[in-house]
């Protein structure tokens, strides 16, 4: 099945207001550029971002924040966006912070039809606030509900028209699991190319989890801080 859209704007022109995303990337790397930029231009509001964290202030889902089009983010922290701070601090945003390898398991168990898992991390703190906990062989848990999204949107370096992925070193970071957690998943690839170009050993997300794949332009592959040595 050809999977294939023209642009990033045909790949989101469904996503609707109040839509739940999950969106793929660590920090500046690995983050579905284009998808984000369409967005924006897009002008889609009210939405419930998952996401490890925001990236900066004027790029990828910091744009969103920038144009108000975010209600709520889903992450394990702030990172180096200082108005995804503000925003925070002043309550105009609704934050759900969650540590990171829980986040990480909450998606995963989300795209693996699981509905929920204990685990010990945040038992004892806010995170546990409102939570059932209950303890295993002497140690307590605290039960996590997992995560889904309407639309799960990552960018990988290959890809296929079937939707076969292939992740580069560290941007493979969160993509892969939120790949699976969408009902719809999009894809944007740096390089497209024929079925049966990907090693069905080097696949790291199978084409049944993706619904729409584009060849993504000008990427930028920003620093989210760059640091010299004098």
């Amino acid at each position: 099945m050809n999977k294939v859209v023209r642009d990033a704007g045909e790949a989101v022109h469904d996503i609707r207001d109040g839509a739940t995303l999950a969106i793929g990337g660590f920090g500046l790397c690995g983050i579905p550029e284009n998808c984000i930029t369409a967005l924006s231009k897009k002008g889609t509001k009210d939405l419930v971002c998952i996401s490890n964290n925001a990236g900066v202030d004027d790029f990828g889902i910091g744009l969103l924040l920038q144009n108000r089009q975010v209600r709520k983010m889903i992450s394990s922290y702030v990172g180096e966006n200082k108005l995804f701070e503000q925003l925070l601090l002043s309550g105009e945003l609704e934050v759900e912070l969650s540590p990171q390898g829980t986040l990480a398991e909450r998606i995963r168990a989300g795209g693996a039809g699981i509905p929920a898992f204990f685990t010990p991390t945040g038992v004892g703190t806010p995170i546990a606030e409102g939570k059932e906990v209950r303890e295993f062989d002497g140690r307590k848990y605290v039960l996590e509900r997992a995560l889904t999204a309407d639309f799960a949107i990552v960018k990988a370096w290959r890809g296929d028209a079937t939707g076969n992925l292939l992740f580069r070193m560290a941007a493979r970071n969160f993509n892969p699991m939120i790949a699976t957690a969408g009902k719809i998943t999009i894809a944007e690839v740096e390089e497209l190319v024929p079925v049966g170009t990907i090693d069905p050993d080097s696949v790291h997300v199978p084409g049944v989890y993706v619904q729409r794949i584009f060849q993504g332009t000008g990427y930028e592959k920003r620093i989210e801080r760059l640091t010299t040595r004098q």
